[in-house]
Formats: C-alpha cells, structure tokens, sequence
C-alpha cells in the first residue's frame, strides 16, 4: 500500500495526463512528489536520466512522459515517434531498476491494439493483428513498453504495472488544429469559428468511426488506484506474460456525435461539414474495462459534463495552451 510520504517521480508532469496524475496525488495526500521539466531533464537521454533516479532514489516512478500526436502528427513524424517513445520509457525502466525503484507503472495506449480487434477489445488481444498504420510506430513503442515492464518483473522480480488508457481528454491538452487528438482539435476548431463568426467547421474524415473517451482526472484517479492496489489482488486479474490493464468507460460514441456535442457546448451556430479525403483510422475502438472494474474502479466523470470543463478552461487559457498561436 502507498503512504503519504512516499517519494513519487511523475515523469511528463507538465502534459495533460502527467499534470493530471500529479493533481490528484496532491488531492489524495501524497506530499512528496518529484518532477523535472524537459529543459531540465532530456528523458532520451539515457545517462542523464539514470543519474537523476540515483540522485533522487523515488519510491515510485509514474511515466506518463510520451511524445504524443493525433493521425496527422503520427503519420507525418513516424521516426519521431517511435524513437523518443523507445527511448523515453527504456531509459526510464532500466533507470528505474538500476536505481533500485521496485514500483513503476508505464502508461501506455490504446492503439496497441490490432486495427481489425473484436469488440469491445479485451487485453489479450495484443499482438493478434496488424496495427493501424497512421499510428504503428507509436503503438509499438508503448508495447515495447508494456513487454519491458512484464520482462523486468519475470527476471528481476520488480513490480512495474502497465495500464492503456482509451482516447483521453482534458485540461493542458495540445491544442494544434492538425497535430493534436480529435477532441482538443474540435474545440479549438469550433471556438475560433465562433469567434471568428465562421459559417461552418470542417471535421475530418467521414464522422463514422467510434470512439470511446476518458476524462484524464478519471485516468488520474484509476493510475492511482492501479498502483495503490495490492499485488496478491493485482495477480488476480492479469497474466505475467500479459499483464496490463485496460482503462476506459465501456461506451462510446460516432465522431460525428462528439462533433455535434462539442458544437453546442462552444455554443457555434454554423455548420458541420466532414472532409472525406481525410483519413478515418480504425473503424471502432471499445475497450472492455472488466478488469479495472473487478479490481474495483469506475469512471466518474460523463462526456458532456467533462467537456464542458474542458471548454471553460481552454476559453480562459486559449493564449497560453500547447499548439495555440499567440
């Protein structure tokens, strides 16, 4: 069990999932979290980082550090995003384990899965099919990820837990119109047509393909409780040889309908309009949650309301936001 004084390293804590996770250990106690910019602390930098978890000897390490993109940025950069994945999560392992850190957990993400997986995807659906190829690089640096974590704790009995988060959403998002993920991009989109009087919005792809989406302080608050829950209960639920742990909320929902529900909560008049020379990406993607569930946890924190959130902040912090033009 975790105690309030526990040292925590939270590697990417300026991102929206890390400034997340960060927030709500502040919310539940924890009094002693580290953290390290990236001017201060190249995490590809293997020799850097395995001195600075020496130095600093936590009790647990989150990494929630990734370089991160929608289609357009993971299709455009591949080499960039296999290459920084790998090495940040490496450096971060290995650094860990030499440093005698024995709890971990890699967050990784849903697009580990096959592009063709059965619905809703279970776990050990990894590795039974092809990637989806605008994301392929990434998706196998974060199973390089998960299968660093199982090979750590087969060899030298570590406890290094992975879980997958479904799509994510939520303040200190990147905000690009082109580089960042659906939901950050619909708003930016539809509040500057707003603002900018716009007759329509144009969304790309056909608005066919279904996605399931996580509030990131819901994903906070299941890492937390994923790191917090004993082993013996842990080992219950997943495989040594499989065992990471699916984070979603069990529904999702047309591209088109979140176009639709973010239009009326920027409150936009115009139009919608979907650009089909636009890649789609995987036709559905549903996690089946019933582990983390088993294990104890649920969502709280509904699309609508969350995007409402999400919106208020973005419209105060819209200047200052990552991919905003100032």
């Amino acid at each position: 069990m975790m105690n309030s004084n526990d040292k925590i390293y939270v590697a990417g804590h300026n991102g929206m999932v890390g400034s997340a996770i960060v927030r709500k250990l502040h919310e539940k106690g924890f009094i002693n979290i580290i953290s390290c910019s990236s001017a201060e602390l190249d995490l590809t930098n293997q020799q850097n980082v395995h001195n600075f978890l020496q130095d600093e000897s936590p009790d647990y390490v989150v990494i929630a550090a990734a370089k991160v993109g929608g289609i357009y940025a993971n299709d455009s950069y591949p080499a960039e995003f296999i290459y920084q994945n790998l090495m940040i999560e490496a450096n971060l392992i290995h650094g860990s384990y030499l440093a005698g850190v024995n709890k971990l957990l890699f967050l990784g993400s849903s697009c580990i899965y096959p592009k063709e997986s059965q619905q809703p995807i279970k776990e050990d659906y990894l590795l039974s099919g092809h990637l989806e190829p605008t994301n392929e690089p990434y998706a196998i640096a974060k199973i390089a990820g998960i299968k660093l974590c199982e090979s750590y704790n087969r060899q030298y009995g570590t406890d290094y837990r992975s879980i997958m988060p479904t799509n994510l959403y939520g303040p200190n998002d990147n905000f690009h119109p082109k580089n960042s993920h659906v939901i950050p991009a619909l708003i930016r989109k539809f509040h500057e047509a707003k603002v900018e009087k716009k007759p329509f919005v144009e969304v790309w792809g056909s608005g066919k393909p279904m996605r399931e989406f996580l509030h990131v302080d819901d994903m906070a608050d299941a890492s937390i409780h994923i790191m917090d829950i004993d082993k013996k209960i842990l080992e219950s639920e997943v495989d040594p040889i499989l065992s990471h742990i699916n984070i979603g909320t069990g529904t999702d929902i047309t591209i088109a309908d979140v176009a639709q529900t973010v239009k009326e909560v920027v409150g936009f008049c115009g139009e919608i309009v979907f650009n089909t020379k636009m890649p789609d990406g995987t036709k559905r993607k549903l996690l089946d949650a019933s582990k983390i569930q088993n294990l104890g946890w649920k969502p709280t924190i509904t699309l609508k309301d969350g995007l409402k959130e999400v919106y208020e902040w973005f419209a105060i912090n819209n200047r200052v936001v990552r991919g905003s033009i100032k």
